[in-house]
């Protein structure tokens, strides 16, 4: 199930890797064919212009005086055949605009094997929207025009002024589709190492993606198999706690038992009385912690440590810790606390007594563990943070060596310092972590 799923997976991606680079490659490909037309038509507009005030403006206006195919007519139809020509244009002609909807041809110039002429007067293919443009005074731009008799063409069109500034007409460039695509294919050839680029870039992204993920999904595996470990670790030091007050209990239910059945009932009463003042006295050393896995914690191990007749003390401010994360909190406690409780009960029970305190200020998170039990020496400080050294003596079965290793990885992390302090008399483990240093 979990190959298929992963197979899967693997195929969406390849899918939506080939998707993105098909539609990367399709936008770039209308950037290059809409600048390729712009360019174009910008080109033509400056050729208009040229055409336009080159061309004899008295004699167009005695024309339009006198609509028919006079001598002035022949003069510019001849001219205008002749800048088509040279611009290599489909056909340039001259427009009246004389309303906002409909444009109207007056002389054309065509090719020399073009058969027959236009009439003059006759409606040209200019769109409504930029006859309106025209109508205006302003010069237009068309999209690629579909004529059934002449083809496809983008047209452009430039007023045309007398000497009074006024606006006597249009001249008018038709460019063919033709033409425009043959440029279009030019550039596109000469951009195929910038599709290719950006096809490329798009793959690097989504292996980017999917390398980061990967990484993720390992990392976050990991984190969980870390919290499931120590979790499972202080899981079952709780199970034998709860082992240990079974058997305790076992045993005071015995000795009631015991002091009933000899009708020592007084004696039986004063034991009951001893319990209860025990209970009440371990109550009152409820924990007031806000930081929730760190309350567990440290009730978890004052229940072992009273397991083992370990006077302890707990010490926490009224603050919620959140600098570190809470899995890393409980490993710094729990492996310095597990190691003070085993050095601990090496002592006469009378001696045992450990301190804990977790304290904050605006700078900085203090954690120190002081417990009573053997002095660790010199040589042995000096290498206690060492992966695999132990001061503990090795038990079959038990891995040693590794908890203040991870201890000191973890306070490096944050950019905090530990010490260790130890004398005759005690042990303490001083764990410093800054409030504006890293997150973990």
């Amino acid at each position: 199930m979990k190959n298929k799923k992963l197979r899967a997976f693997l195929y969406l991606t390849i899918l939506l890797m080939i998707v993105f680079i098909l539609l990367n490659m399709f936008s770039t490909y209308l950037s290059i064919k809409n600048s390729v037309q712009k360019s174009v038509a910008n080109q033509n507009l400056v050729a208009a212009r040229s055409i336009a005030d080159s061309m004899d403006i008295e004699a167009y206006q005695r024309f339009l005086n006198n609509q028919v195919k006079s001598r002035d007519y022949m003069d510019i139809k001849a001219y205008l055949e002749d800048a088509r020509e040279k611009i290599g244009a489909l056909y340039v002609y001259t427009i009246l605009i004389d309303n906002p909807r409909v444009a109207k041809c007056m002389i054309t110039g065509f090719s020399k094997e073009h058969k027959g002429d236009f009439p003059i007067g006759g409606a040209c293919t200019v769109p409504p929207e930029q006859v309106k443009q025209a109508y205006e005074g302003n010069n237009f731009i068309t999209g690629i025009l579909e004529d059934p008799e002449y083809g496809e063409y983008l047209t452009v069109g430039v007023p045309m002024k007398n000497q009074d500034g006024t606006i006597i007409g249009f001249l008018g460039i038709d460019v063919s589709a033709e033409d425009i695509n043959a440029i279009n294919g030019k550039v596109l050839k000469s951009s195929i190492a910038i599709l290719a680029y950006n096809g490329g870039f798009v793959i690097m992204l989504l292996v980017t993606f999917f390398v980061i993920q990967k990484w993720y999904q390992k990392e976050l595996t990991r984190e969980v198999g870390d919290t499931e470990d120590t979790y499972q670790s202080e899981f079952q030091s709780l199970i034998a706690s709860v082992r240990s007050l079974r058997h305790d209990f076992s045993n005071h239910i015995q000795v009631v038992h015991g002091l009933l059945k000899l009708e020592e009932n007084a004696k039986a009463l004063e034991y009951l009385t001893g319990l209860s003042k025990e209970v009440h006295s371990i109550e009152s050393m409820k924990l007031h912690v806000i930081h929730p896995g760190l309350s567990v914690l440290l009730e978890t191990k004052r229940l072992s440590a009273q397991n083992y007749n370990i006077d302890i003390e707990i010490d926490v401010s009224p603050v919620s810790f959140n600098r570190v994360k809470t899995i890393d909190l409980i490993k710094l406690l729990s492996n310095v606390i597990d190691n003070a409780i085993e050095a601990t009960i090496e002592l006469p029970e009378q001696e045992r007594r450990m301190n804990i305190a977790c304290k904050a200020d605006d700078e900085k998170y203090t954690f120190m563990v002081t417990n009573t039990g053997p002095m660790i020496s010199e040589l042995d400080l000096d290498n206690i943070f060492a992966s695999g050294f132990s001061t503990k003596k090795a038990q079959k079965g038990k891995v040693r060596g590794q908890g203040l290793f991870i201890v000191k990885d973890l306070v490096n992390r944050y950019d905090g310092e530990i010490h260790v302090q130890s004398s005759e008399k005690e042990t303490t483990v001083t764990m410093i972590v800054p409030v504006n240093g890293k997150m973990g």
